[in-house]
């Protein structure tokens, strides 16, 4: 799954925060950031709250002083806090909620996105790809001044929301 997770991000962030301003480049990219812990087999600290968090804090740290940097990064934390719950890593509160309730939660078991029987991960993709073309047309992704915006800047036009 790769798609479901990229929609669940930019999605949440399109209806929560409604803002031209967000750089949805990043925001996917966070959405995704975790599968990256799927090489191991294993969740690890970006399956956690805690792992979010430190992202989150991390960007707050490094970006000091300069805003529109802040504004951009902000976009990766935003994003993983969006796969804990498109993945289903809240559903297993001794992952979620690493360290708190042990230590002995993380790099065991499988991994949360995928502990599904496959046909059910298939329609699920198939969904968020589904979901993708709804909101890129949406939000006029499929005129190609919008698209090299969005490709440039990460913005979305502001007139197409809401």
């Amino acid at each position: 799954m790769f798609f479901w997770f990229v929609a669940a991000a930019v999605l949440l962030v399109l209806f929560v925060f409604d803002s031209p301003a967000v750089d949805y480049r990043w925001v996917a990219f966070g959405g995704v950031l975790p599968l990256a812990e799927a090489l191991t087999g294993r969740p690890w600290i970006l399956h956690t709250l805690l792992g979010s968090v430190l992202l989150l804090a991390l960007v707050m740290v490094f970006t000091v002083g300069r805003r529109l940097a802040r504004r951009a990064w902000l976009g990766v934390p935003i994003g993983t806090f969006a796969f804990l719950i498109a993945s289903g890593s809240w559903v297993n509160s001794d992952l979620f909620w690493w360290p708190v309730g042990g230590f002995d939660a993380v790099g065991v078991g499988p991994l949360p996105e995928y502990d599904r029987p496959f046909g059910v991960l298939v329609v699920i993709e198939l969904a968020a790809i589904a979901a993708l073309v709804v909101i890129g047309r949406r939000l006029g992704l499929d005129e190609a001044e919008h698209r090299r915006n969005l490709l440039a800047t990460g913005r979305v036009p502001k007139e197409r929301l809401r």
